[in-house]
């Protein structure tokens, strides 16, 4: 037994100096993804279809819909929503929109042909044909941006064989706990993986659903949108198939903000786990290694092992340091997301239920997704009937 114990202790010791060097990793990624983008650019300004696909009304969507009319760019922009009907509740924001910015060239497709499981790519499919531009940028409908986002988007494409650009986001919680443990989440666990895999791998491979701007030509070599519609994580595989097509993939500066509705602990679950499965199923290798990342659970796990010992005390103080160096740096410093600062209390709470929702994710296949039950077969879409 005491072998045993000696054991247990030293493997949760040992994961949380992973977890602490996992931290300092994020931090020089950080810093790099910084230092690439103070670099001088020429300006370029393609004109450029802005594609949202809608289903509903989503919290703050008018909003975001506002700022992308806000825009000061200085080359042409067009704005494409799609609707599966057009009785859809989304068109009357639309409409809304077209009076109040009747110099924005606005359109509205209805996509009534369901292309595979994925609602959002099938629209996607029927919306392209409507576009004006080679230059295309997708992003969801409550995504809201700032002013410079298609100039700090679009001046990537003046660079060679850039296929896709993408960007950082927060999420906006709507006041429940699990909403803010989630927009934790965002801030001080996904970006900064994202920005440690951006080093560990000498750039990111891959896209995030909050910008995906291409073009035509780059879409053509993987087989369009079309080639996406039965994958969950389409953002995902989009970046992969362009990268391995020798297409470049750029993160962007310009951070945007999605909207976090107000889950309860079941909603929270569902989405979460969504997330994870599509995850461990898009990016298999590197997600086995995200169990260390939740360093705090695994420092509590040490000092349990080792009875409460010196040493394992000191290297929790380690730990937590680390953590919260991560949230603020990241999550503050770069995202600029001051919920960070008013829910840092939470980061424990994130961290065990991330740790315990990593676990659960290799136990099924099966997720929802806006109310319907699919399965996941090696991030393609089977419904469960």
């Amino acid at each position: 037994m005491h072998g045993l114990a000696v054991t247990v202790e030293t493997v949760c010791a040992l994961l949380t100096l992973s977890g602490i060097a996992y931290a300092l990793i994020a931090l020089w990624g950080a810093r790099s993804f910084l230092r690439d983008l103070r670099k001088a650019r020429e300006p370029f300004a393609p004109p450029v279809s802005v594609l949202k696909p809608l289903k509903g009304v989503d919290p703050r969507m008018y909003a975001s819909f506002v700022s992308h009319c806000d825009q000061r760019y200085t080359g042409e922009f067009e704005l494409v929503f799609g609707v599966n009907s057009l009785d859809d509740p989304a068109v009357a924001e639309v409409a809304r929109l077209r009076v109040e910015f009747p110099d924005v060239a606005i359109k509205l497709v209805e996509c009534p042909e369901r292309l595979g499981n994925s609602g959002k790519v099938s629209n996607l499919i029927q919306m392209l044909p409507h576009a004006r531009y080679e230059h295309v940028v997708v992003n969801d409908a409550d995504i809201l941006v700032g002013p410079k986002y298609l100039t700090g988007v679009m001046q990537w494409f003046a660079e060679e064989r850039v296929g896709l650009v993408t960007a950082p986001y927060i999420g906006r919680a709507e006041g429940t706990i699990p909403s803010r443990i989630e927009a934790m989440g965002i801030s001080t666990e996904f970006f900064p993986g994202v920005l440690t895999a951006r080093s560990l791998e000498g750039g990111i491979r891959f896209g995030l659903g909050s910008t995906l701007a291409t073009t035509r030509t780059a879409l053509s070599a993987i087989g369009g949108f079309e080639s996406l519609v039965g994958q969950l994580a389409d953002d995902y595989e989009l970046g992969a198939r362009l990268a391995a097509k020798g297409y470049r993939v750029e993160l962007a500066g310009q951070v945007v903000e999605t909207s976090v509705p107000a889950y309860g602990w079941k909603g929270l679950l569902e989405h979460q786990l969504r997330w994870a499965r599509s995850t461990r199923d898009s990016r298999r290798g590197g997600y086995i290694g995200l169990g260390v990342t939740y360093v705090l659970p695994w420092a509590f796990a040490t000092v349990i092992a080792s009875g409460g010992a010196l040493w394992s005390w000191a290297l929790f103080s380690i730990a937590v340091l680390a953590r919260v160096t991560v949230a603020l740096v990241i999550g503050v410093g770069m995202l600029n997301d001051g919920q960070v600062l008013r829910d840092l209390w939470l980061l424990p709470l994130r961290d065990f239920f991330g740790l315990f929702l990593w676990a659960w994710s290799y136990a099924g296949n099966t997720i929802v997704w806006r109310g319907e039950r699919f399965r996941l077969q090696r991030g393609a879409l089977e419904r469960v009937r």
